[in-house]
């Protein structure tokens, strides 16, 4: 039930985290504030497809 997402940063736009959701529960897309390596802070990442 649950599937693999990939989260990336809003700024830069590279894919940085994976993670799992379950569709069921959260059929929104997901969002966190992750530390991303190249832009060097913590910014929003949105999952991606």
């Amino acid at each position: 039930m649950r599937d693999i997402i990939i989260l990336s940063c809003t700024g830069c736009k590279r894919k940085n985290y994976t993670t799992t959701k379950n569709k069921k529960k959260t059929p929104d897309k997901l969002e966190f504030k992750k530390y991303c390596h190249s832009c060097q802070s913590h910014t929003v990442h949105k999952e991606t497809k």
